[in-house]
């Protein structure tokens, strides 16, 4: 099964403005949006689709707190759709829709949307550094940053879950869809990504409490550290909330930094995943700090010394 990874995550929220505004000023893109909702794009067409939370047409609350309603994922041809269907109609309802795409739930209750992905190819340079030993990666008289440098989400990235009982879940997106575990957070869950996607994952899977089961987090892929960073600290000066980092993670080396939104999870800006083939063997830590990340900064304003050598700042 040719899963590529999430296109959309689909919430139903109680003010769609504040939402829309929350991901317009996160950098995505707002498309066919009004008061009722709409979507809102990453440069390669993935995205966070909003709708009011008594939508009609959007699936059952999970009787939780979260505001998830759907993750839509992309594949790479109708025979996977076919292959999808196949497998998960055997235990469960399958929905075809008019257009080719089919809806079910997971073991747990999440329920899922398989289509045809809508991804578009993106030609954009990556984050290019110059490095001592190294051929120069920026030319002479080429600057690294400047002002109005465009910092904005490159791709749905992944998805993080809440659910009362990892070991269950992880066994149905591994055995039914597909997936391969990366790595292993003991005491938290598995790192997930689909086969056909080499990102260190895109789903990550949280052992929680049932009353607290939905969205812990979602995150979107940046061209490198430097646009986490300041797209992060645009998002500061414009008056979001930081939760943690900026910093950098030990399993995926993904570049962080999250914000607590209105969407009822953290969003994050992430860069510079690492990519995994099937000879990878996962890796094993507690869940804590130090497994969490490598190193974590601190935002502060824009800052300058002053008052001589000698003088305490």
């Amino acid at each position: 099964m040719n899963i590529v990874g999430p296109d959309f995550l689909v919430f139903g929220v109680d003010d769609v403005k504040v939402c829309a505004d929350y991901l317009t000023d996160f950098g995505l893109k707002p498309v066919d949006v009004t008061e009722a909702g709409g979507r809102f794009e990453a440069l390669d067409g993935t995205g966070i689709i909003l709708r009011h939370r008594n939508d009609p047409a959007l699936p059952p609350e999970l009787g939780t707190a979260s505001l998830l309603r759907q993750q839509i994922y992309g594949v790479v041809a109708p025979e996977d759709i076919e292959a999808i269907a196949a497998e998960l109609s055997k235990d469960r309802t399958v929905v075809r829709l008019d257009d080719g795409s089919l809806e079910t739930v997971d073991d747990h209750g999440f329920a899922l949307k398989f289509q045809l992905t809508i991804r578009r190819p993106l030609d954009l340079p990556p984050e290019r550094l110059n490095a001592p030993g190294s051929p120069p990666q920026r030319g002479p008289n080429e600057i690294g940053v400047w002002d109005d440098m465009p910092a904005r989400p490159r791709t749905l990235s992944h998805v993080v879950l809440f659910t009362p009982d990892t070991e269950a879940a992880s066994r149905f997106y591994e055995e039914r869809l597909g997936f391969k575990i990366t790595d292993v957070l003991v005491g938290a869950g598995p790192f997930l990504r689909p086969h056909a996607c080499d990102d260190h994952h895109t789903l990550f899977l949280i052992q929680a409490p049932a009353h607290m089961q939905g969205c812990e987090h979602l995150a979107f892929h940046m061209g490198g550290p430097t646009e986490v960073l300041l797209a992060g600290n645009r998002f500061v000066e414009a008056g979001y909330e930081s939760f943690w980092g900026p910093g950098r993670h030990r399993f995926g080396s993904n570049w962080f930094w999250y914000f607590n939104s209105p969407l009822g999870c953290h969003v994050e800006y992430d860069a510079d995943m690492d990519k995994h083939d099937d000879d990878w063997i996962a890796r094993q830590e507690p869940v804590g700090a130090e497994a969490s990340q490598i190193f974590l900064l601190q935002y502060r304003r824009k800052w300058f010394p002053s008052g001589g050598p000698n003088k305490d700042h």
